[in-house]
């Protein structure tokens, strides 16, 4: 099984990129544990969504302060006792605030991070979800959350841009990058599998796999 070699898996990616729905289905097929962000307990974020120029610090801080207690709780004994699958990974907290915050309050963020940021363990495997906007935005608007309602195309065309030049430099763990714009791996059990197989024949530092193309 794919997670007898990774004890700690975090997947990360765009809005609408699937991160939690894959999160949870590992953890259900392999009986893992789970870690996921929580953003309906973040108050500021339906604020964020209509004025983010406004709620961008708070609703920075929040995620940062959520992130790291959550991570906190995380040790080498829980990943001997069975793995954990974490729908999030605390180094893309830098990717939102530089992307949202002002310089001022990007300087306050960076000191606030160096002081707070833990000693997070290393992800044993980081699957990065990539979409192109179109499809993030459809994916948004089909789950009809209210405090998304705000989120442009353009606002997720530009956060796609940062998430791709954060992981091509990324180099801190194994990472397996899926174009999931012609997967569904929620409805349809041929993708699933065929995504778990793509983790299981991992074995270099760095990979790509696109579905639907040959």
């Amino acid at each position: 099984m794919p997670l007898d070699k990774y004890r700690y898996i975090a997947i990360e990616g765009p809005i609408g990129a699937g991160k939690t729905s894959l999160a949870r289905q590992l953890a259900e097929r392999f009986g893992a544990g789970l870690l996921l962000e929580d953003p309906n307990a973040n108050p500021f974020l339906p604020g964020f969504y209509r004025d983010l120029r406004r709620y961008a610090l708070p609703t920075q801080l929040f995620f940062l302060f959520q992130r790291i207690e959550q991570l906190d709780g995380l040790t080498q004994s829980d990943l001997f006792r069975r793995s954990t699958i974490a729908d999030f990974l605390l180094e893309k907290d830098m990717l939102f605030a530089r992307l949202t915050l002002n310089d001022d309050e990007l300087r306050l963020y960076n000191e606030m991070y160096r002081h707070l940021q833990p000693r997070a363990l290393t992800p044993d495997l980081v699957i990065y979800l990539q979409a192109s906007p179109a499809t993030l935005i459809g994916r948004v608007k089909r789950r009809g959350l209210q405090y998304e309602k705000g989120i442009t195309e353009d606002y997720l065309a530009r956060l796609t841009e940062s998430y791709s030049r954060f992981f091509h430099q990324y180099d801190a763990a194994p990472l397996l990058i899926i174009n999931s714009d012609n997967l569904n791996f929620v409805d349809e059990p041929p993708d699933f599998d065929l995504l778990i197989q793509q983790i299981d024949e991992m074995r270099g530092q760095r990979e790509f796999f696109s579905f639907g193309l040959t």
